[in-house]
C-alpha cells in the first residue's frame, strides 16, 4: 500500500424530505447570498426548486438563480454564472441537480474567485490545488457522478468541444443533501447511466499496479456487488426507495476516494469516454458502458489475475486455474451482459458515434505522442485500438 492523505470533510444529510433543510445548512456554512444553480424544468415541475427556495427564505438567506445546465455541462453557462456571482456579490453556490449541475456549480465557484479565465484550471488541473473558490452546497437529484462528495469537476469547452476535468479540495461541497426519493422519477435509462458511472468510478480504482491493498479491494468489490444487487430492483420498480437509497450512498462512496486511497489509479476509461460524449452529447454513463469493457479487453493481459479476481469475487465466475485468462474474459463478458440487462449500450453505434470519428477522438484526447493512465499507460495507437474494439 502507498502512503496517502485522505480529506473528505463534506457534511452529508441523508433521507426523505431533507431538501427542506437547505437554508439551515447554507447558514451553517456561512452563506447569506446564494446562487441556486440547476438544470432543466424537472426541478421546477416537481416542486423541488420551490421547496429549496422556501427553505432559504425561512432561513433568511437571499438568492439569485441560474438554470439551464445541460448534460456534459458547457463553458458558456459557467461564464454566465461567474459574471452573475460577481455582479450580485454571491457568497455561496447551491447546486440543485445531478453531476452536471454540481460540476458547473463548482466551476462557477472557482471562477468567481479568480481574475483570469476559469478554463485555466481545466487546462492545468494542478493549479486548482492552491486555488480558492466560493463554498458549494448540493441538493442531489441523481445517483451517478459522485460529485456531491468529491473534489472533481468536468466541463466541456464549447470552442473545440473539449471536455476536461479539474480537482482540488476547495471544490469539495460543504454539505450535500441526499434524498433518495428525489431519484424515483428518473427514467430507467438515466438511472442505468448513473449506475454505470458509479461502477466505473470503482473500476478506475480497482485496476491498479499497487500490491497489498486488500482492504480497498474488498471495499471496491462490496460496492460493485451492491450495485449488481440493487440496480435491477430499481429498473423493475422505480419507486423502490430502499434500493434507491443504497445506490445513492454507493455513488458517494464510489467517488469520495475512500475506495482508492493508498493505491495507484487508472482513469483511462474516463478520459477515453470524455471525447465521445463531448462530440456526441451522450450520457457519460452510457459512454462508459461502451468504452470500459473494450478497455478491459485491451489491457487484460497486463494483469490477468486481477481481472480473474474480480471475475470470481464479484461476478461469481468459476476460477479456471489452468487458464486464468479464460476466467478474466468471462468476468468482462459478465460485466457487459449486466450492462445490457439494465438497458445500456455496449457499442459505439448504439451511442450514435461513428467509426470515422475515431481519429478525431484520438486527436482531442491530447496525448500528442505522450501517455495517459495509471494501470496501463496508453499512447495514441492504444487509444485508437480501444475505440475500434468499442465499435464491435
Amino acid at each position: 500500500m502507498l502512503n496517502f492523505t485522505f480529506y473528505s470533510p463534506t457534511y452529508f444529510v441523508f433521507g426523505k424530505d431533507t431538501e427542506c433543510q437547505s437554508g439551515e445548512y447554507v447558514r451553517k456554512f456561512g452563506g447569506s447570498r446564494v446562487l441556486i444553480h440547476y438544470g432543466g424544468g424537472s426541478v421546477v415541475r416537481s416542486g423541488l426548486l420551490a421547496r429549496v427556495e422556501q427553505s432559504l427564505t425561512d432561513a433568511g438567506v437571499t438568492f439569485v438563480e441560474l438554470g439551464g445546465v445541460m448534460p456534459n455541462p458547457r463553458s458558456g453557462l459557467v461564464y454566465e454564472g461567474i459574471e452573475l456571482c460577481k455582479r450580485e456579490k454571491v457568497d455561496f453556490v447551491l447546486a440543485v441537480g445531478g453531476g452536471s449541475v454540481i460540476d458547473s456549480a463548482k466551476a462557477i465557484a472557482l471562477g468567481s474567485c479568480y481574475d483570469g479565465d476559469f478554463w485555466d484550471f481545466y487546462e492545468d488541473r494542478t493549479r486548482t490545488a492552491s486555488a480558492t473558490a466560493l463554498p458549494v452546497g448540493v441538493v442531489l437529484t441523481i445517483a451517478a457522478a459522485g460529485s456531491e462528495g468529491s473534489s472533481d469537476s468536468v466541463i466541456t469547452k464549447e470552442e473545440g468541444m473539449l471536455k476536461r476535468a479539474t480537482g482540488g479540495d476547495c471544490l469539495r461541497p460543504k454539505f450535500s443533501i441526499l434524498n433518495p426519493a428525489l431519484t424515483q422519477t428518473l427514467p430507467p435509462y438515466q438511472t442505468a447511466s448513473g449506475a454505470t458511472d458509479i461502477m466505473a468510478h470503482v473500476f478506475e480504482r480497482y485496476f491498479t499496479n499497487t500490491t497489498h491493498v486488500e482492504t480497498t479491494d474488498r471495499l471496491c468489490e462490496a460496492v460493485l456487488m451492491a450495485m449488481i444487487h440493487e440496480v435491477p430492483k430499481v429498473i423493475a420498480d422505480p419507486n423502490d426507495y430502499e434500493a434507491r437509497a443504497n445506490i445513492m450512498w454507493a455513488g458517494m462512496v464510489a467517488h469520495n476516494d475512500i475506495c482508492g486511497v493508498g493505491r495507484e489509479q487508472d482513469w483511462n476509461s474516463h478520459w477515453l469516454e470524455h471525447e465521445i460524449s463531448a462530440v456526441n452529447d451522450c450520457a457519460h454513463g452510457a459512454g462508459l458502458a461502451v468504452v470500459m469493457p473494450a478497455w478491459m479487453e485491451y489491457v487484460v493481459d497486463h494483469d490477468v489475475m486481477r481481472f480473474a479476481q474480480v471475475a470470481t469475487r464479484v461476478w461469481g465466475c468459476s476460477m479456471d486455474y489452468a487458464d486464468p485468462r479464460a476466467t478474466a474474459m468471462a468476468g468482462i463478458e459478465a460485466f457487459r451482459n449486466f450492462l445490457r440487462s439494465i438497458g445500456m449500450p455496449t457499442t459505439m453505434a448504439e451511442l450514435g458515434a461513428k467509426e470515422e470519428d475515431i481519429p478525431y477522438f484520438v486527436k482531442t484526447l491530447g496525448l500528442n505522442g505522450g501517455e495517459t493512465g495509471g494501470f496501463v499507460h496508453l499512447k495514441d495507437a492504444d487509444a485508437e485500438a480501444i475505440y475500434r474494439l468499442a465499435c464491435k
